[in-house]
């Protein structure tokens, strides 16, 4: 099979964790009999560098003609001095909404040698975690209405959290089709006490909830999920919640798996293109020292292939690998946590994987 995948490597670790990844996939292409043809565009700092915006259009068009988009990491300090509407981040939104991707899913699972480099005591982990998290990806606070206006204290910034019932019932369903493909459980995240938009939240996931009677559904405030997740994970299968909630949530679940390093994320819509990518930012402080962990990536990659191109097979051996290396004992960096042991760079990470596969 041939497909056409676009790269976003975009600022600070990204090309080098893009990179790695492309690597990895030219690897599998050929044990598999594959052909992916990559060809990279401009998004975030550098494309400001070049182009004077986060999001050619360039960018846009070449996305829309790939099947599928691998995205690196956007950001850093050198364009701290843009305005709002021109920061490096801003080109996310932009990208998200032109590819019509409203479902962001992030995993959150424990591999079993990275079981020391989680903060939570052995009990709590027990015989791991497996989490699903199912974000909404293109409403809520983040697109909604903003501005500055003049207030009871004087001049005040304003930022709208809104949904609608369409919306809501659009990742409604990805989170309950994700919980009947896997232990058929799922909690949906608001905080419905104090918001109207939650209340509506609840109110559509209740609906839809009658109609798949085999899942088993329940609710829980926001803050409250934040404390579970380090107090209980492995209660959790699927969770799904609106965009600024799961933004947060995900990155705490990050955490407990070891290192943020190791999440990957996809990002789909209503066709088979869709976008991949690490959860973590693009880490200024150690780009092109050849000190990142790769792997967030590279298993973005392997979302790829499951979710946009139906290669499971090729998945399942790319995340095997990973597991292998991991096992091995080879660690980055960030995976060591200021324990003992040598780390290895991004390359030699990277190289252990394509030995793996």
């Amino acid at each position: 099979m041939e497909f056409n995948i676009a790269l976003l490597k975009g600022d600070g670790i990204g090309p080098e964790i893009v990179e790695s990844a492309a690597a990895v996939l030219k690897k599998i292409a050929v044990k598999f009999g594959h052909k992916f043809n990559f060809t990279p565009y401009l998004i975030g700092g550098c494309a400001i560098d070049a182009a004077g915006k986060p999001l050619p259009q360039e960018t846009v068009d070449g996305c829309l003609a790939s099947d599928s988009v691998l995205l690196g990491a956007v950001g850093g300090p050198k364009w701290d001095d843009q305005p709002g509407e021109n920061r490096p981040e801003k080109a996310l939104l932009g990208i998200r909404s032109a590819l019509g991707l409203y479902t962001n899913l992030r995993p959150a699972s424990l591999f079993p040698a990275l079981r020391d480099a989680s903060p939570l005591k052995d009990e709590i982990i027990g015989d791991g975690f497996d989490i699903m998290i199912v974000r909404e990806l293109t409403g809520g606070i983040y697109f909604g209405d903003r501005g500055y206006r003049e207030g009871k204290y004087g001049s005040e910034a304003y930022d709208t959290e809104a949904y609608s019932v369409t919306e809501i019932e659009r990742i409604g369903r990805v989170a309950f089709d994700t919980a009947m493909k896997r232990s058929k459980r799922l909690t949906s995240v608001d905080k419905a006490n104090v918001l109207e938009s939650s209340r509506l939240w609840r109110k559509t996931m209740h609906a839809l909830a009658e109609e798949y009677p085999e899942v088993e559904y329940g609710d829980m405030f926001v803050d409250n999920a934040a404390m579970q997740l380090v107090r209980n994970p492995r209660q959790f299968d699927v969770i799904v919640t609106s965009n600024m909630f799961g933004d947060i949530l995900s990155d705490e679940a990050s955490q407990i798996t070891g290192s943020i390093g190791m999440l990957a994320s996809a990002s789909l819509g209503a066709s088979s293109r869709g976008m991949y990518e690490p959860i973590h930012g693009s880490a200024p402080d150690i780009a092109g020292q050849n000190k990142a962990n790769p792997i967030a990536t590279i298993l973005s990659g392997a979302m790829m292939l499951r979710y946009s191109f139906g290669l499971s097979a090729e998945a399942n051996a790319i995340e095997a690998a990973v597991n292998k290396v991991l096992s091995d004992g080879w660690r980055t960096a960030d995976l060591l946590g200021g324990g003992k042991g040598t780390p290895i760079t991004c390359t030699e990470m990277t190289e252990k994987i394509l030995e793996a596969i």
